[in-house]
């Protein structure tokens, strides 16, 4: 049985199967035979006749066009079993067949006729013989319209046996448009052919003025009753759509069978499963274009009827298309305010659809709903003035009594925190999310289980706004629920942007393995779901950043920041202005450009309050830059000024004191310090080596090499070379002497020199601890699906890695990368 829809291609791949066979083929297209069974039979033995096959008189013939003599078909049948060969009969357009008793007479033939009958069935119904006994006995194959459709490299070739070469895009999304659909692919590629840019006619044509409307229409929609016709062109509004939904739309009863039916026909009516179905893409562009000339104006009623009824039944994003639609903004607004769905316009796959969609309403939707959607679409683009003026006229507006009224006030929680995150405001933050907490009692569980987005940007916001005002563990606590939250789309971003800020902490405190790790997997957070371009803060790059200059990978610092550049984030805060400032100016300083840095640490965004962690970062690329250019007393004042408890500026402070000449200050500073035990060894290591350069100054040398010593063992476990770099001339004795060689050989300073025999150059750059873990994987031939998952981080993740591995090994491909680490000893 070959079933499929019109213009699949089903008798022409019979056809050409059976010019292929050595063997006659009896062929008979129903479409020339009248219904009744006498006639189907007469013509049938005709066309055994007319094959070659001799069918004695003995079996007689019908003699009455409506009905058959049962005998004459056993004779046939008996016939048919004693042949030598094995009689082929092709039964073309059997769907035109209605009569079942021509079924059961036929299955009656097939069963006693035994193995000398081989039937094809061409149709575009299903027929009714008996098919789930061949199916169990292995006795029939099927092929239907899955098998039938084009895959994109057949549908290539079919363009280029016409002279057309599309790229492999454009043939995808002409499959997908015409579903590999033998006719319509065929139809476009020949009027296509007539065009002066067959290509673009390929990609942009319209399919209600094609030949292929032509087609449709006479072999799908004229061939329906009238009933049926209007259904199909009223469901055509839909992507897709169940016999309720239908009969919304056409004020009938009666969509559950005539949906059946069509399905069963073939006639471009898909079904999903679960008693949904959709059109044909082509067959539903070109029903709408004849549902607008027949009937106009009734498009926005249609699509207003369906949004009424998906909101009732709980289907919120569809109900949005077409509320959008039908133009009934309030209509719409509300219900995403209602289902507590707000924060959607920030988070999930949909955002960017869902921002394109309610730009389209008009300034004449005004009420509190709709302000709150305008409200929220700018505050997601970092525009205050415009969020701000929508936000307060929706709380003007919102009464107490509404029925959306509290998850109407939760939404303007919500946005009121991000309002505070992005200007720097944390008093204002709390306060709002204070209220959020009182609010959540008032909305249904239900909702807020619906939508976790809600709550994990809340947090992530609160938690962005507390860490600008150096509440570093009040910060942690709050972003730390979100990052360690369930997995999945809606609260993806939120995860992302908690890690990333996490992950800054962990920098800030001087804990560079803390804050790489978070920041990969915020950044695997944003691959997984392949989300390009990226829709948070960004700051998780910039972590990244920072943390390579302090390793001195210094062209992985720059394509970092270069790759947070080229996807500028959507909220531009303080806090990922600060971060990004840091990791830039940090990066200039490592590149001997002090007044470049300076420059870059000027702030882009204001902010209510000052950050003092932000003052100190600030102060101390300024103290740096007057080191650089020699002015150590004005490197100290600067830093003088700054609380004790930024340890990162004490270090800072003692450093320029050590500059000026008095040593003695310089460790009184150290020991005043007061890091409450959170102070990582990005921290310690430049503590340590600014007592061990006072203890130089003093011609203690055993305490010189002591310090040199554990600052050696602290750093190697995070591979902090900048400090090392940054302490001057009076370092690179020590590090070239035993026993301080050793405790720097491999990561800092140059191994044992190789034996002549295996010198080679350089690497260009030293490997990250991540590249290295990606070599010996590579050295193990994992494929980078293995490598990602051995190191639970994204295939993208891995890719970056490799290339990386190669710019530095200066080798292209995988082999030549092993070969060269194993060269350098570092395999």
């Amino acid at each position: 049985m070959v079933n499929g829809a019109a213009g699949a291609g089903k008798t022409l791949l019979v056809a050409d199967w059976a010019a292929g066979l050595d063997l006659p083929v009896v062929w008979l297209t129903a479409d020339a035979v009248d219904q009744g069974p006498g006639m189907f039979w007469a013509y049938l033995m005709q066309a055994l006749r007319g094959s070659g096959t001799q069918v004695p008189a003995s079996v007689g013939r019908p003699s009455d066009v409506n009905r058959v003599d049962h005998t004459m078909l056993a004779r046939l049948a008996a016939h048919l079993s004693t042949r030598d060969r094995p009689e082929i009969v092709v039964l073309d357009e059997f769907d035109r067949v209605s009569a079942p008793e021509i079924a059961d007479q036929l299955e009656f033939v097939l069963h006693n006729a035994g193995t000398d009958l081989h039937l094809i069935l061409v149709t575009r119904t299903e027929p009714l013989l008996p098919l789930h006994r061949y199916r169990a006995a292995d006795a029939m194959t099927e092929i239907r319209g899955a098998e039938l459709a084009f895959t994109p490299e057949e549908a290539a070739t079919l363009l280029a046996q016409h002279g057309l070469h599309l790229g492999a895009t454009a043939v995808h999304g002409l499959v997908e448009r015409t579903r590999g659909w033998a006719a319509g692919l065929r139809l476009c590629v020949l009027a296509a052919l007539d065009r002066p840019d067959p290509e673009l006619y390929l990609k942009e044509f319209e399919a209600d003025r094609s030949t292929v409307a032509d087609f449709l229409l006479a072999e799908v929609l004229k061939r329906q009753a009238a009933e049926t016709q209007d259904l199909l062109l009223r469901i055509s509004v839909l992507d897709r759509f169940c016999p309720d939904l239908a009969n919304v739309l056409t004020g009938r009863t009666d969509a559950e069978p005539l949906l059946a039916g069509l399905h069963r026909e073939n006639a471009f009516v898909e079904h999903l499963g679960h008693a949904w179905y959709r059109l044909h893409p082509l067959f539903g562009e070109i029903l709408r274009a004849h549902l607008h000339v027949r009937s106009p104006g009734l498009e926005p009623e249609l699509h207003r009827r369906a949004a009424q009824w998906l909101r009732h039944s709980g289907f919120l994003s569809e109900m949005l298309v077409h509320g959008a639609a039908a133009g009934d903004w309030e209509f719409t607004a509300g219900a995403l305010v209602e289902d507590l769905a707000i924060g959607q316009l920030f988070t999930g796959l949909r955002a960017a659809d869902l921002a394109e969609l309610f730009s389209r309403m008009g300034p004449e939707a005004e009420s509190p709903a709709t302000s709150l959607v305008r409200a929220a679409r700018e505050l997601s683009r970092s525009d205050l003035d415009h969020g701000l003026t929508h936000l307060h006229h929706a709380e003007e507006r919102l009464t107490e009594d509404a029925p959306e009224a509290a998850a109407a006030q939760l939404s303007c929680a919500l946005l009121e925190v991000l309002a505070a995150r992005l200007t720097g405001s944390p008093g204002r933050a709390e306060k709002a999310a204070e209220a959020a907490a009182h609010l959540r009692h008032r909305v249904p569980a239900h909702l807020l289980d619906k939508h976790p987005e809600l709550t994990a940007l809340l947090k992530t916001h609160l938690g962005s706004a507390l860490l600008w005002a150096g509440r570093f563990e009040d910060a942690r606590a709050a972003l730390s629920t979100v990052a360690g939250g369930s997995g999945g789309a809606a609260t993806a971003l939120p995860r992302e942007e908690s890690l990333g800020h996490l992950a800054l902490i962990d920098y800030l405190n001087g804990w560079p393995g803390r804050a790489e790790r978070k920041a990969l997997a915020a950044m695997s957070e944003t691959e997984r779901l392949s989300r390009d371009p990226p829709s948070g803060s960004g700051i998780d790059r910039m972590v990244l950043a920072a943390v390579a200059v302090d390793r001195n990978e210094l062209a992985q610092a720059q394509y970092l920041l270069d790759a947070a550049a080229d996807s500028p984030p959507a909220l531009r805060d303080p806090v990922t202005e600060a971060g990004r400032a840091i990791a830039t100016a940090r990066l200039l300083l490592a590149r001997g450009h002090p007044q470049a840095a300076l420059e870059a640490m000027e702030p882009d965004v204001l902010a209510d309050v000052l950050s003092p962690w932000a003052e100190g970062q600030t102060a101390l690329v300024s103290s740096a830059v007057h080191l650089a250019e020699g002015r150590p007393e004005a490197a100290a004042r600067i830093l003088e000024a700054l609380p004790d408890d930024q340890v990162a500026c004490t270090v800072g402070a003692a450093r320029a004191q050590l500059a000026a000449g008095k040593p003695d200050l310089a460790v009184a500073l150290l020991d005043g310090a007061h890091p409450e035990g959170r102070t990582g060894p990005a921290l310690t290591v430049r503590a340590l080596l600014v007592r061990a350069q006072a203890a130089d100054m003093a011609g203690d040398s055993a305490t010189t090499r002591r310090l040199v010593g554990q600052a050696l063992i602290e750093a190697r476990r995070e591979r902090l070379r900048r400090p090392f770099l940054e302490a001057g001339p009076w370092l690179r004795p020590l590090l070239g002497a035993e026993p301080l060689q050793g405790l720097g050989a491999g990561w800092l300073t140059p191994g044992p020199p190789l034996p002549r025999e295996q010198a080679t150059a350089p690497v260009v750059e030293e490997l990250s601890g991540r590249e290295r873990d990606v070599l010996q994987r590579l050295a193990q031939m994992m494929s980078t699906e293995d490598i990602a998952a051995d190191l639970y981080v994204s295939v993208n993740t891995v890719k970056t890695h490799l290339k990386s591995v190669y710019r530095k090994l200066a080798v292209n491909r995988r082999n030549d990368a092993v070969r060269r680490a194993r060269e350098l000893g570092l395999l």
